[in-house]
């Protein structure tokens, strides 16, 4: 079975924790939903934030959803001057027959100025998107 590249990513308005935490687990939620991907299917993940932002390590949101056997790696981007501030981006190492071109890549808010020729998502329910993401963070938890 080939491994192919998924590519997502996103921004947040502040170096703040739990907005980065929700931006990622949204930004995932995304990719999983559009190309149907289960995580037993994920040999990696690789995120990267731009300087500005440290308040917490974006691959926590995986840990959130469940990935818990997936190897998980975070890193700074390349301080380019004049480059998207803010973002978070992440590269899911994904086994699977899909043809590359079959793939849907995601960059919402501000980063789907990084990839305008792959932004061509439908317009996103983010409520709903919350109450999946929700879902998917209280499976597998035992009685509190």
């Amino acid at each position: 079975m080939p491994c192919r590249g998924v590519r997502g990513a996103t921004t947040v308005a502040s170096n703040d924790r739990e907005e980065i935490l929700t931006a990622t687990r949204q930004l995932l939620a995304l990719m999983i939903r559009l190309n149907a991907i289960e995580s037993r299917d994920v040999a990696s993940a690789v995120f990267s934030t731009t300087r500005d932002l440290d308040a917490e390590f974006p691959a926590l949101a995986a840990r959130q959803l469940g990935w818990l056997d997936v190897p998980l790696m975070c890193g700074h981007e390349i301080s380019v001057p004049g480059s998207l501030p803010l973002c978070i981006r992440v590269l899911l190492h994904w086994n699977t027959e899909k043809e590359q071109g079959e793939i849907e890549h995601v960059y919402v808010r501000e980063a789907n100025r990084l990839r305008p020729d792959l932004t061509k998502l439908p317009a996103v329910d983010w409520d709903e998107l919350e109450r999946w993401i929700s879902d998917h963070m209280n499976a597998g938890k035992g009685p509190t």
